[in-house]
């Protein structure tokens, strides 16, 4: 506990809570213990491999949304996995391009073109590994648990709503396809989980339709894959404060947005898998891979909640590994095994990401019953995260929505906690000539206005008691409420009394009493 915790609160001293082990200490999460489990490793390649299959259309689809040529987007998938693998703090969890990241700065490649546009990526991965450092990380505790609900339904949505392109306006042998590919994914684990159902979907389909020479959309079709490996790439653009004004504003959101969906992210792997990650390492690690990703010629990017799902719970994967293979895969299939990669359907693609839609939403928060029991001012929460999110596309706002609303929920009901009562004066030296006040709640911004109007100012004898002692003051707001309440009694030629401050309130209101302005 803090130095400024009450006394009656730290006696007697709890026993010190143990801090959550890092998931590698679980030989679960153990890259040592997976290598030397064929069974383990087997799990951990075979999810890697699926999730290199995943990246590969939606690398290209996101390098079109931002506008440049889908060989950033497979690049920066490819650095960003294995960089994040190694520096990261969350095993298992996936980074690559993301729509997200080519949302926000897809207006510097158009405005400024290439050079200034991986200047921008470099200048976020810089800026991440600074907000990692100053411990931006520790303000994900602020974000309430029904904003990561909506996040995780949102993402769901979205992920769903990214497949309809792929199902609007194609051949009708797309539908049976997709609905193949989704039976396999549900029925196969069933039988056997050897293999991912997600891998099994993906050969058996493609196996189909070059053996039918069926004519359905493919990877190929998506863009043009790239026939040579990442090269280094030095921004050609003059470091001067003019270049800076242009590219940091772009930098600081792409910061954000990727430091946000990242950790979210991470927040939901550590539910599903029950262990505790290193979000602080996630922080400075995502900036990391940012910066080579940017100096190899990557678009950037962040965190995939998407192929993440496919990694950790259709595949089961659980280490370090099938995040690092997952970038050498892809890697290897666009450069050496491009023309096999191009004549996946797209259906196999879908259908794998339709069931990871699915399995992403959380059912039980819209249950009827749970419904019923939960706040309306949850639900709203829950409902706003989702709505922003879906209507911007933008994760970052959507969470904002939420969280902001929640607040002002909390402190709208927390500041009609606070009461004033009147008390019996019989105590008090003078009872005939003095009134006694007891507050009782939390004095903060809130609640401090309707503290004001609780007084009889006019009809109270000459001395006045305030005890605060089942009340604590949080902010200025508090001390200048009470400042006005004194002003005003002694305007009328009263005396006014406070009494029963804890240590902390007492320490606020000495230094800031008389300072604020006491009229109101």
């Amino acid at each position: 506990m803090s130095d400024d915790t009450p006394a009656h609160l730290s006696d007697p001293a709890p026993e010190p809570r143990p801090v959550p082990a890092p998931p590698e200490a679980d030989e679960s999460y153990s890259v040592l213990a997976a290598l030397k489990s064929p069974r383990r490793l087997r799990t951990e390649v075979l999810a890697g491999l699926v999730v290199a299959l995943a990246l590969i259309p939606e690398a290209i689809s996101f390098s079109i949304l931002a506008g440049v040529d889908p060989r950033l987007g497979l690049f920066a998938s490819f650095t960003m996995a294995v960089t994040i693998a190694f520096v990261g703090g969350r095993p298992a969890m996936i980074s690559a391009a993301t729509g997200a990241i080519a949302l926000v700065i897809a207006p510097v490649v158009r405005d400024h073109g290439i050079d200034y546009f991986i200047a921008t990526v470099i200048l976020a991965g810089v800026l991440q590994v600074l907000f990692g450092v100053l411990g931006v990380a520790k303000l994900m505790r602020f974000i309430p648990r029904m904003v990561m609900v909506g996040f995780v339904n949102a993402l769901a949505i979205l992920i769903f709503m990214a497949q309809l392109e792929h199902l609007i306006g194609v051949p009708w042998a797309v539908y049976p396809l997709v609905t193949v590919g989704v039976a396999i994914i549900v029925l196969l684990p069933r039988w056997s989980k050897v293999v991912p159902a997600p891998l099994v979907a993906i050969v058996a389909i493609t196996g189909a339709v070059v053996l039918a020479a069926i004519n359905v959309p493919t990877v190929g079709d998506q863009g043009e894959l790239p026939e040579s490996l990442p090269e280094l790439f030095f921004p050609d653009v003059p470091l001067t404060l003019e270049t800076l004004q242009i590219i940091a504003p772009y930098a600081v959101a792409m910061a954000l947005v990727g430091i946000l969906e990242s950790l979210m992210t991470a927040k939901l792997v550590d539910d599903i898998t029950d262990t505790h990650s290193n979000k602080t390492r996630e922080t400075w690690g995502q900036g990391v891979a940012n910066i080579v990703t940017g100096f190899f010629g990557g678009m950037g990017g962040c965190a995939m909640i998407g192929q993440t799902m496919i990694n950790v719970k259709a595949s089961g994967a659980r280490t370090r590994i099938s995040t690092f293979l997952a970038g050498v895969f892809l890697l290897i299939m666009v450069v050496a095994l491009g023309d096999i990669v191009a004549i996946i359907p797209m259906a196999a693609l879908v259908a794998v990401m339709i069931m990871v839609s699915v399995a992403t939403f959380d059912w039980h928060s819209i249950k009827p019953n749970t419904l019923k029991r939960l706040p309306k001012t949850e639900i709203v929460v829950m409902v706003a995260t989702v709505v922003v999110t879906v209507w911007s596309h933008n994760l970052a706002y959507g969470v904002l929505a939420g969280v902001v609303i929640a607040v002002i929920g909390v402190a709208h009901r927390v500041a009609h906690f606070t009461t004033v009562t009147r008390l019996d004066a019989s105590d008090s030296e003078d009872p005939a000539d003095t009134a006694v006040y007891s507050v009782t709640g939390e004095l903060f911004f809130a609640s401090s206005n309707d503290l004001y109007y609780q007084f009889d100012y006019t009809g109270d004898p000459t001395n006045i008691i305030i005890d605060v002692s089942e009340a604590h003051i949080w902010d200025a707001s508090s001390v200048a409420a009470l400042d006005a309440i004194t002003t005003k009694y002694e305007a009328r030629g009263k005396n006014v009394r406070i009494v029963g401050m804890n240590e902390d309130s007492a320490r606020r209101h000495e230094l800031l009493a008389g300072h604020l302005g006491g009229d109101h």
